[in-house]
C-alpha cells in the first residue's frame, strides 16, 4: 500500500495496520464508501480516468450488499412480528379446548371423548375402535356406517363393549374406512383442552400443552373450540 493511499485512508478515518503476523479486515459503511469513492475519483489519474461501467459497477456492488442487508433486517422484524403475534393468541387458549391431531384421548372420570377425521371418498362402512394402550385390546367398538366424503365427527360416550364405564385414562383410538374395497386407517383430530403454552426456540417453535396427551405445534392446531 502506498504513503497516497495510506494518507486516503487516515483522512476517512479508516487507518489500517500491518505486521508480519496479522492483518486487520476493515469494514466500510455506506458513508465511508461515497467519501472513499469521491476521493478516488478526485484523485485518479487524468491520463487514465475511471470508466463508467467501472464507476457504476462499484455502485451497484455496493447498493446491492445494502439492500440485502435492509431485506434482512426488514424480515428479521416481521418474522419478530409475527412470532409476538403467535404467542399473544396461543396464551389466550389456556383452558379453552381445541381440535388437534392426536391418535391418543384423554377420558376424564364419568367423561367422553369427541374428535373427527377427513374421509378422502365416501365409505360404505365407517368403525371407531377404542383401545387400551396398555393391553392393546380394543374395548369398545363403534359403527359409524356409511359416510359421504369429507369430515366425519364422532363421540365416544366412555362406556366399554359391556356397557361400563372405562377407567379414566388416555386411550387410543383407532379411525378406520372402507375406501374401495380397502379397509384404509385415518388420521384423527382429538378435542382437547390446553394446560400451557411454551415458547420454544429454533425448529421447535410455539408449543400448545394439552391437558394428558403432551405438547403439540402451535401451526398444527385445527380449531378452537
Amino acid at each position: 500500500m502506498t504513503t497516497n493511499t495510506i494518507d486516503t485512508y487516515n483522512s476517512l478515518g479508516l487507518a489500517t495496520t500491518s505486521s508480519t503476523t496479522t492483518t486487520q479486515k476493515q469494514t466500510l459503511g455506506q458513508e465511508q464508501f461515497l467519501k472513499l469513492l469521491t476521493t478516488q475519483l478526485t484523485h485518479q489519474d487524468p491520463m487514465k480516468p475511471m470508466e463508467n461501467g467501472d464507476f457504476l459497477g462499484q455502485m451497484a456492488q455496493f447498493s446491492t450488499v445494502s439492500g440485502i442487508q435492509d431485506l434482512q433486517a426488514s424480515f428479521k422484524d416481521f418474522a419478530s412480528t409475527i412470532s409476538s403475534d403467535q404467542a399473544l393468541q396461543a396464551a389466550g387458549l389456556v383452558g379453552r379446548y381445541v381440535s388437534a391431531p392426536s391418535q391418543e384421548a384423554l377420558l376424564s372420570a364419568g367423561g367422553s371423548v369427541s374428535g373427527d377425521f377427513e374421509l378422502p371418498s365416501s365409505s360404505p362402512q365407517v368403525t371407531l375402535k377404542i383401545i387400551n394402550p396398555q393391553t392393546g385390546e380394543a374395548i369398545r367398538d363403534i359403527n359409524l356406517g356409511s359416510q359421504a366424503t369429507g369430515n366425519t365427527a364422532f363421540v365416544w360416550d366412555g362406556l366399554d363393549n359391556n356397557g361400563q364405564f372405562a377407567n379414566p385414562g388416555i386411550y387410543k383410538i383407532q379411525a378406520e374406512a372402507e375406501i374401495d374395497g380397502t379397509n384404509t386407517a385415518l388420521a384423527t383430530n382429538i378435542k382437547s383442552q390446553v394446560q400451557s403454552v411454551t415458547m420454544g426456540s429454533g425448529s421447535s417453535g410455539l408449543q400448545v400443552n394439552l391437558t394428558g396427551l403432551g405438547s403439540v405445534k402451535f401451526n398444527q392446531i385445527k380449531q378452537i373450540l
